[in-house]
């Protein structure tokens, strides 16, 4: 089900509601084009520009943190 999400998710996905599926698939689909993988370490992901505006500005996440730092660009509804 699509939800609203921040302004910074919007400019990454090109739309005001998205599902977090979706969010997630895009996310990893991007990862995966840009080659954003540690190449030593392929949890881990070396975020460039269009990443650290979506994760805080870091310059690195490991997989399992994406859907948490993820899950703060969905805005809660009443």
């Amino acid at each position: 089900m699509p939800r609203p999400v921040s302004p910074a998710l919007q400019a990454f996905m090109g739309a005001a509601e998205v599902p977090r599926t979706e969010a997630m698939k895009r996310i990893w689909a991007y990862i995966k084009q840009n080659n954003l993988q540690d190449p030593a370490d392929k949890k881990v992901i070396v975020c460039d520009e269009k990443l650290k505006a979506l994760f805080a500005g870091r310059e690195r996440v490991g997989f399992l943190e994406i859907a948490k730092l993820l899950s703060l660009h969905f805005v809660k509804t009443p």
